[in-house]
């Protein structure tokens, strides 16, 4: 099953192709400079000509890029098994963002068979190793019952660690988690300093949720004013339920 970042529900998966960790393995700091303004030109096989031995000699993070190339189709044919093939012998190795990426391809089914409990697996050795998004996907995981047995109190515990780290996603999803008071007791207050946090972020989710709390007052924080703002916000952002409650704002409806 394919996680969908939606509101309450699910996270959006995707890592980036540049997410590098300090490594003893064969790629330079040089090349890695190289192959960031390749792919800012769009140069993907010139990429691939420096990515493809070095994945091959074994480094983690050639092995890491290379797969996401065959993941997206860049400079190669889109291939969700060499995809695969490249993020396994990465994480097989322990690095932690292929372990991610790995888990990503058997939670979605892509070049394997699907798997929540392969995904569970993968997710959980990123995320042991501190990478925010296995973290946050751990967290969804336990929250939904995927690949493990529904635990409220494991998922705030990974949601926590990501959004300590910074992690929007994981930062709306502890909110809501305060909110509806599941695997932590109910605080309105925890809740909003989290949707808060996201929302500064530009987390259209968490803006309406920010929006919403300051218009009901939860918490003990009514503000009409700061309401419409963040309502606004999340309009922006393209979120339509901003919209819709930015719009009975402005036309006095609430």
């Amino acid at each position: 099953m394919k996680l969908t970042k939606t509101l309450l529900t699910t996270a959006l998966l995707g890592a980036s192709v540049f997410s590098f960790q300090s490594t003893a393995w064969a790629i330079e700091q040089s090349q890695i400079i190289q192959v960031e303004q390749l792919y800012k030109q769009k140069d993907f096989k010139a990429m691939l000509a420096i990515i493809q031995p070095l994945a091959e000699q074994g480094d983690t993070i050639a092995q890491d890029l290379l797969g996401d190339m065959y993941r997206k189709g860049l400079g190669v044919k889109q291939d969700y098994f060499e995809a695969v093939k490249w993020f396994r012998k990465a994480a097989e190795q322990g690095y932690a963002q292929a372990q991610f990426n790995l888990g990503t391809m058997y939670n979605n089914g892509r070049g394997v068979k699907q798997d929540d409990f392969e995904a569970v697996k993968w997710f959980r050795k990123a995320a042991e190793q501190g990478n925010t998004e296995a973290q946050f996907n751990l967290g969804v995981m336990y929250e939904k019952g995927q690949g493990v047995k529904q635990d409220y109190f494991e998922a705030v515990k990974w949601f926590r660690k990501a959004a300590e780290q910074g992690d929007a996603s994981a930062q709306l999803y502890l909110g809501v988690m305060y909110g509806k008071g599941l695997g932590v007791k109910q605080d309105y207050f925890e809740a909003v300093k989290w949707y808060r946090k996201a929302a500064e972020k530009g987390d259209a989710d968490a803006q309406v949720l920010l929006g919403l709390a300051y218009l009901l007052g939860k918490g003990g924080q009514f503000n009409k004013s700061l309401a419409k703002e963040w309502l606004g916000k999340a309009c922006d952002n393209g979120s339509q339920m901003g919209c819709e409650y930015y719009g009975k704002l402005n036309r006095g409806e609430m």
